[in-house]
């Protein structure tokens, strides 16, 4: 049982890991955040849906959990279209800083969406998130880009936060590729229209980058993310991933030299101090399954 846990933090740590290239690569790409993010999931569904062929895994989804996934690709569609413009606007280490404000974000709404109590232990955790934010951006201009970021950034949390709460109780009776499937289909028909706003020599001159972006970290990243529903609940694992800005700001340093500052790294301490706390405070609760 013991290696067994070991294994899976071992999983969700490999996942973070290469989703948090998705910081350095949204960075890099040239393109505008509805191009990047429809060639992405057009990309990335082209490959999940060859691998699941493959893999002679079903696509059959029962008529109850349509509603839900679609509602999940709309949200992740929701959350990688925030989340880049948060890149966009400031760089890798606020960016996906200001993202991860997420577990905190499901640690309340879990209360309200699965009925479960809610503990005051998480009003401190807000606090600690809150003074993190303060310190990512001191002054509170909405004319500052750095504001605005954090502003996309905190959406695309909510955004992610309530995809995940949403697919928790999906990943038992689908397996995470088809899921991940389903919502790069989802985003990419919605997003696709925005493919011809741009000539197509413009996205061809991307392509190593969205290539990359497609395939590590959506296909494998997100799909092994998935997968570690089935072995923690939803608040634990939005607590272990705490890691992604770790790895996402490291990348950031040695392929794009963005070194963040004192400030930023004091208002990175205290939103991921309170990721730790609840990691610890909620290591002997019960899974919810």
């Amino acid at each position: 049982m013991k290696n067994n846990h070991i294994q899976h933090l071992l999983e969700i740590n490999l996942a973070m890991l290469f989703i948090a290239t998705s910081g350095a690569l949204g960075r890099y790409v040239q393109l505008s955040v509805p191009v990047t993010i429809g060639a992405r999931a057009i990309l990335a569904f082209l490959v999940l849906f060859l691998f699941c062929k493959w893999k002679n895994f079903s696509f059959n989804i029962y008529k109850k959990d349509i509603l839900a996934i679609l509602l999940s690709g709309v949200l992740m569609g929701v959350h990688w279209i925030t989340y880049f413009y948060a890149l966009k606007l400031s760089n890798v280490a606020i960016g996906m800083l200001s993202m991860f404000t997420y577990p905190v974000i499901t640690a309340f709404l879990e209360p309200l969406l699965l009925k479960t109590k809610f503990q005051l232990v998480h009003l401190l955790l807000a606090f600690l998130v809150l003074a993190g934010m303060f310190f990512l951006s001191p002054s509170l201009d909405f004319e500052n880009s750095y504001t605005i970021a954090i502003g996309f950034g905190v959406l695309s949390a909510l955004a992610y936060a309530l995809r995940n709460i949403l697919l928790k109780r999906k990943v038992a009776k689908y397996n995470g590729s088809i899921l991940m499937t389903y919502q790069t289909a989802i985003v990419g028909v919605l997003l696709f229209p925005f493919l011809f706003t741009i000539a197509p020599e413009q996205i061809f001159s991307q392509w190593q980058a969205l290539v990359a972006l497609a395939v590590l970290t959506t296909v494998i990243g997100h799909t092994l993310f998935l997968m570690t529903f089935k072995h923690f609940n939803i608040t634990t694992v939005s607590i272990l991933s705490s890691v992604q800005p770790v790895y996402g700001i490291l990348i950031g340093a040695v392929f794009l030299s963005e070194i963040p500052k004192g400030t930023t790294i004091l208002g990175g301490i205290l939103i991921l101090s309170s990721v730790v706390i609840e990691s610890i405070r909620s290591k002997k609760q019960p899974k919810l399954l």
